[in-house]
C-alpha cells in the first residue's frame, strides 16, 4: 500500500478521504496491503482510517484481546473519533466487537469479516516447524480459496514475523487470548446494526461461525460470498466493497 503511515502522540495510522469515519481493524497477520482495495474504494466517500495495532509492543499483561481493546479506545479519545463505522477482520473483528461492548456511544455500524469471538482455526497455538518455509506456505494458502492469493511477498511477511522468537511468543498469546475471550453471552448487549460479510470456505472461522454471530446479534444481517476463504476484503474485493457499500450508505447521517 503506498499510502502514508501518519505518525500522533505514541499512535502509528493511516487516514485517507474525508466524510463519515470508517475505521478498520487489521487481524494477527493483518499487514495495511489487506485493506488496500476497500481503502482506494471507500476514501471516495469515508475518512478510512487504519490504527496500526501494537500487536508485538504490548507488555505481558496487557497482551491480550482486551489489551488491544483498551488501546483503540485510547487511539479514539486521541482522535476523537465519534460515530464512527468500524469494521474488523480476525482478531481486529474480535477487539472491535469487545471495544463496542465497552462504548457503544461511539459506534455507528460494525462491520465483521472472518471475525474471531467464538470460534477460530488459528495458525496453531505452538509453531513446530516456524523454520520449515514450506509449511508456512501451505498454513498462509489455508487462509484463502485460492491458493495463489498466498503470493511469496505475503508468505515472506508471516515467515519472517513467526521466525522472530519475541514476535512469535507475542503472537501465540494473542491467539491463545482470543480463545479464550468467548464473546458468546455478551454479544446479545450489542444493539449496533451489524454487517456479517463472510466467506463461505472460510476454514478459519467456517460458516456456522458467521451463523452463530447473525443469532446472536439481534440486529445483524448476514452476507455470504462464494469461492472465498477468511480475507474477503483482500481475496474478493469488489464483491466485498459491492455488499459494504448500500450498508454504510442506509446507516450514513
Amino acid at each position: 500500500m503506498d499510502y502514508e503511515v501518519k505518525h500522533s502522540g505514541k499512535f502509528k495510522y493511516v487516514e485517507e478521504g474525508a466524510g463519515e469515519p470508517l475505521v478498520l481493524l487489521h487481524g494477527l497477520f493483518g499487514a495495511l496491503s489487506n485493506f488496500k482495495d476497500l481503502v482506494d474504494h471507500f476514501k471516495q466517500t469515508h475518512r478510512v482510517i487504519i490504527p496500526i495495532l501494537p500487536l508485538y509492543d504490548l507488555t505481558v499483561l496487557e497482551t491480550s484481546v482486551g489489551g488491544l481493546a483498551k488501546f483503540v479506545n485510547k487511539f479514539f479519545e486521541h482522535q476523537k473519533l465519534r460515530n464512527v463505522h468500524l469494521l474488523g477482520n480476525s482478531l481486529g473483528g474480535h477487539v472491535g466487537l469487545v471495544f463496542a461492548l465497552k462504548h457503544p456511544e461511539l459506534i455507528k455500524t460494525i462491520t465483521l469479516t472472518g471475525s474471531s469471538g467464538l470460534f477460530e482455526n488459528g495458525m496453531g497455538e505452538t509453531y513446530p516447524k516456524r523454520g520449515d518455509y514450506n509449511y508456512v506456505q501451505k498454513k498462509t494458502e489455508l487462509t484463502f480459496y485460492d491458493p495463489k492469493i498466498a503470493n511469496k511477498e505475503l508468505v515472506d511477511e508471516v515467515f519472517s514475523i513467526i521466525n522472530n522468537r519475541l514476535k512469535a511468543i507475542k503472537i501465540i498469546t494473542l491467539a491463545r487470548s482470543a480463545i479464550r475471550h468467548n464473546l458468546g453471552e455478551e454479544l446479545q448487549q450489542i444493539k449496533l446494526p451489524v454487517c456479517l460479510i463472510w466467506g463461505r470456505n472460510d476454514t478459519i472461522t467456517p460458516p456456522m461461525v458467521a451463523e452463530e454471530f447473525h443469532k446472536l446479534l439481534p440486529n445483524s444481517e448476514l452476507h455470504w460470498i462464494d469461492k472465498c476463504g477468511h480475507a474477503p476484503m483482500m481475496e474478493v474485493p469488489a464483491e466485498f466493497n459491492k455488499i459494504l457499500a448500500p450498508f454504510l450508505e442506509k446507516h450514513k447521517g
